[in-house]
């Protein structure tokens, strides 16, 4: 009897960021629907995200951003984890990111960006149909 490798999720806060709740909500959820989940807590730099993902061995780096910083913060995890030769970490975002700037961090290899009124259920299907 094979049992079914748990998905993994490191949930981070990159930057002075100080608001929690809502990656606190998402993480609690994910953990509800069976993942395992790594919280990195408050003020993560890009450098700190990518090596506790690599340490940890996640599936998913899910970060979570209010603070405007999302521009630079997103598309330097991204740089540092190909740096870093990993290319097996599906990297979503979410947070108040404009809409103009969802195109932007996409082609910088996040693979979705969640908004206010994104669901929980929406978040966890994504991560479900998306990790190899």
């Amino acid at each position: 009897m094979g049992k079914e490798k748990k998905i993994r999720v490191l949930a981070a806060k990159p930057g002075l960021d100080g608001h929690d709740r809502g990656v606190k909500v998402v993480a609690s959820a994910l953990m509800d629907a069976g993942m395992e989940v790594v919280y990195t807590g408050l003020r993560q730099t890009p450098a700190q995200i990518v090596e506790s993902a690599i340490q940890e061995d996640v599936d998913v780096i899910a970060m979570s951003i209010l603070s405007g910083a999302h521009d630079y913060l997103f598309p330097k995890v991204m740089e540092l984890l190909g740096e870093k030769g990993v290319d097996d970490i599906l990297v979503i975002g979410g947070g108040i990111i404009p809409d103009e700037d969802i195109p932007i961090l996409k082609d910088a290899g996040i693979a979705e960006v969640f908004g206010p009124g994104t669901t929980t259920t929406e978040i966890i299907d994504y991560i479900r149909e998306n990790v190899n």
